[in-house]
């Protein structure tokens, strides 16, 4: 509410033509939404992100619970991991593009550069901080490393991991988003690249409301499960 709020003080101060106002901004998007191609541009972006977060979920989560078990490995890998999360991603586009080439592919690469991360980072140090008994019982019980993964280190380190999962949506999205923009002819991102070369404000805001709302709801959900499972992780505790 407080964001509506400031939006609606910002259009009275700045007026229509620099900022319009929220009720402009949701009447346009329903224009958008209804339009004949805004069902092909939001198919293009949805596979393409829900691709990409598949890799940035459970490919980070695999080589994150491997680096967190070995803790040389991932000694070494961490420092390099933060490196690459600390570089503007659009410095890299040429390369995914190279290697990938235009088209859905490099928008799914793209995407999960930006989120396999922050995924490999939450889930190696909270494999890190499990207590070392636990891995001794596993040792002790003969079980493989898969078994010791799938039985002790991610049940334990669920709440850890849907943090990473968290923040990987996002950025994720983010990713997609940006690589529609740059070497693409479909997708939302490419509708928003579009408004802005035409400088049209009324949709550009349109469907900047729309990625917002979709982005906050989602961030919103996973954020309560976060927190149940945190909740119920401390009360077992106790």
């Amino acid at each position: 509410m407080m964001l509506l709020g400031a939006w609606y003080a910002g259009t009275a101060l700045w007026g229509d033509t620099v900022l319009p106002s929220p009720s402009a901004s949701f009447t346009k998007l329903l224009a958008i939404m209804h339009s004949d191609d805004f069902a092909k541009h939001a198919w293009e972006t949805l596979r393409a992100f829900l691709s990409a977060l598949l890799i940035s979920w459970f490919g980070g989560l695999l080589i994150g619970i491997a680096l967190g078990a070995h803790r040389l490995t991932g000694e070494i890998w961490e420092p390099i991991l933060v490196a690459l999360y600390s570089i503007p991603k659009i410095a890299l586009y040429p390369v995914v593009l190279l290697l990938f080439g235009l088209g859905i592919s490099a928008k799914i690469a793209f995407g999960a550069l930006h989120g396999i991360v922050p995924v490999i980072l939450f889930s190696m140090n909270a494999v890190r901080h499990l207590p070392k008994i636990w891995l001794r019982a596993a040792q002790s019980m003969r079980l493989t490393p898969a078994q010791t993964a799938r039985h002790i280190m991610v049940p334990a380190c669920v709440p850890e991991i849907v943090s990473g999962f968290r923040i990987g949506f996002s950025l994720t999205l983010l990713g997609t988003l940006i690589g529609e923009m740059f070497a693409s002819q479909r997708g939302i991102g490419h509708l928003l690249l579009k408004a802005m070369e035409l400088n049209d404000l009324l949709s550009i805001m349109a469907l900047a409301l729309l990625l917002l709302v979709l982005a906050s709801l989602s961030s919103m959900a996973l954020l309560s499960i976060e927190h149940r499972l945190h909740h119920r992780q401390n009360t077992g505790r106790t």
